[in-house]
């Protein structure tokens, strides 16, 4: 038993619905992204534990995916923005998610996105991360954001490259084994460089 993943029940639950309802909740032609809740837990944790954590350097234990679950979700209350979660609009299934996080060690704020086995291939991480680094740029006013990409994976390097990234190579020399895709804001159909 794992008590640390049961949702929580009465005042404690209802905080937390109270939390989540000012929180940004956005939705795109297919998709609804809302903060993640620990309901959706279990589908990070097959996402990194399993075969799909490989290109995230893992597969990662069940502890260390539990911390860094909670390190992206508690990002909502430490940056104002955190964990998105990716349900599909129609059936209500959770796809995957959009991390827009500056998780402990990285050296700028990421845009990530993750999928289950299910959601692969149909543009979904795309037009999720699309809305993502609108709201980033639009809303909140950041002026650049990053991906942080395992060479190997030439799936995630390919929707950067869709959300405008271009290589950094000042950003890579900093990490070692790790493609870094800049996103910058679009005005007027050109970047806007700080």
């Amino acid at each position: 038993m794992q008590p640390w993943l049961i949702p929580p029940a009465g005042a404690c639950a209802e905080q937390v619905t109270r939390l989540h309802d000012v929180l940004a909740r956005l939705e795109t032609v297919r998709l609804v992204l809302r903060p993640a809740t620990l309901e959706d837990y279990p589908a990070w944790s097959e996402i990194m534990c399993g075969p799909r954590g490989d290109l995230v350097d893992g597969p990662w234990s069940a502890r260390d995916a539990y911390l860094d679950f909670a390190q992206n979700v508690a990002s909502w209350l430490l940056r104002g923005y955190g964990l998105w979660s990716i349900e599909d609009r129609a059936s209500g299934a959770l796809l995957g998610f959009v991390a827009h996080a500056h998780e402990e060690g990285d050296p700028e704020a990421e845009l990530g996105y993750l999928l289950r086995d299910t959601a692969e291939g149909r543009g979904i991480a795309t037009e999720a991360s699309l809305a993502v680094r609108d709201y980033a740029f639009d809303t909140l006013g950041q002026d650049t954001l990053v991906c942080y990409i395992d060479p190997a994976n030439a799936g995630s390097k390919t929707v950067a490259r869709k959300l405008g990234g271009k290589r950094d190579a000042r950003a890579e020399a900093e990490l070692s084994g790790t493609e870094v895709y800049r996103l910058m804001p679009q005005r007027d159909g050109m970047e806007v460089y700080a």
